[in-house]
């Protein structure tokens, strides 16, 4: 009789940042079987406090709130640092993580929310800091492990496209009424817009969708993006007055706007020099139920298409039914009266759960993920090259000139909300 296998190693998972991107995170983990959330820290000590009782109350961890980051990463519990805080705050918050391993802290790896960084410089410096520490790293791009997306995926690429050819054109969108919090309606603290916000889900997504399973990136090449950007809804003078309103006196869409729509086309090349086509499409300015993920994939004889409000549960509340404003049926959520739809569980349905098990399982096993910095350094690329052409009113070749110092007009202030002149 052979006595029992030893269990298994479990990654203890310490969040910088407790807002809205890691609560996301810490519900996802109910879906995780092998990582515990062990610390939150936050520059608001009572708001790691709040998260780190949300893991609890999950039964996800015994997490805890700690003074700093080096502490959290030194901390013998803590395997791996996810980093959540905002844009702005990217390379101090790793470069914090950084200075904890060169002190002795024993991480398996550190994992990074979208965007990367707010630009191309800023993306190669935190790509830098981690091969400097000798980290293994994670992009956490959540929709390219949402089950709609790896399913249909899956089934198209091994049904579809193994008997009558590859897919040549991939659509994504997401679309809400605005960001949460303050600084990411602020170009020089988030980078851009809705094009550096949001886009940096959709260029991936469609990116993945045109890549064979098992495929590396480097299989299709990006050669052409072509930007556009627009202020369609916020710059109005009675919305840039709600929106100073309700996210305080530095957001002012009078003087200094950022981006609420904006389309990217990325002319892509095959292996076998073929032409592929990915077109991304976000907005601000979406007025529905709440956040609306959609995504299509079309190819000689097949297509894909999903949305994420086309689910199986609708709700109906008759104007007798009164409440406080929430977002308990859907994120970004816009009414609580009417036919609503219900996204049953939100973490999974947007990848979270399957992303972090992906990242989990990745650094346990001391691999690679199959999502690193260096996709989201390319993400990055990709996204100021559609800022480059919408500033120049033309399409660019990727990569063009001046790229790595390259900082749209949004961030620097200098946007006022108008497309160049012909």
């Amino acid at each position: 009789m052979t006595s029992p296998a030893a269990p298994r190693r479990r990654l203890g998972i310490g969040f910088v940042g407790s807002g809205f991107i890691t609560r996301f995170h810490i519900r996802s983990m109910v879906g995780v079987r092998d990582a515990d959330v062990r610390g939150c820290w936050s520059p608001h000590r009572e708001n790691a406090e709040e998260a780190a009782a949300l893991a609890r109350d999950l039964d996800v961890g015994d997490a805890r709130a700690f003074p700093s980051i080096e502490a959290m990463a030194a901390d013998p519990a803590v395997d791996a640092v996810w980093i959540c805080g905002p844009n702005h705050r990217r390379i101090e918050n790793l470069q914090a993580v950084v200075s904890a391993v060169r002190a002795g802290a024993a991480l398996r790896g550190v994992a990074c929310e979208k965007p990367l960084a707010r630009t191309v410089a800023e993306a190669k410096r935190m790509r830098g800091l981690v091969a400097e520490a000798g980290l293994p790293h994670g992009y956490l791009e959540n929709q390219v492990f949402a089950p709609a997306v790896a399913r249909g995926r899956e089934l198209l690429w091994r049904r579809g496209a193994a008997l009558t050819g590859r897919p040549y054109l991939a659509r994504a969108a997401e679309e809400h009424s605005g960001p949460h919090r303050p600084w990411f309606w602020r170009g020089d603290l988030q980078g851009g817009g809705v094009l550096n916000d949001m886009a940096c889900h959709s260029v991936e997504v469609v990116r993945h969708l045109l890549t064979a399973p098992g495929a590396p990136r480097a299989s299709i090449r990006p050669r052409r993006v072509t930007g556009r950007i627009a202020s369609l809804k916020w710059t109005r003078p009675e919305y840039a007055a709600r929106l100073r309103q309700t996210m305080g006196a530095e957001v002012d869409y009078g003087t200094r706007p950022a981006e609420d729509f904006a389309s990217v086309t990325i002319e892509y090349e095959a292996e076998d020099g073929a032409p592929l086509v990915g077109e991304a499409t976000t907005s601000w300015g979406f007025v529905g139920a709440g956040l609306r993920l959609s995504l299509e994939l079309l190819g000689p004889e097949y297509s894909l298409s999903a949305n994420s409000l086309d689910g199986g549960v609708k709700l109906f509340f008759s104007r007798a039914v009164r409440g406080a404003a929430g977002e308990d049926l859907v994120e970004k959520q816009n009414a609580e009266v009417g036919s609503m739809p219900l996204v049953v569980d939100e973490a999974a349905e947007y990848g979270y759960t399957a992303e972090n098990r992906h990242m989990t399982r990745a650094f346990l096993r001391v691999e690679a993920p199959g999502v690193t910095f260096d996709d989201g350094v390319e993400v990055v690329e990709l996204l100021m090259t559609a800022y480059m052409s919408a500033e120049q009113g033309r399409t660019l070749p990727f990569r063009p000139d001046g790229l790595d110092a390259f900082v749209p007009a949004v961030a620097r202030g200098a946007w006022k909300g108008s497309p160049p002149a012909p």
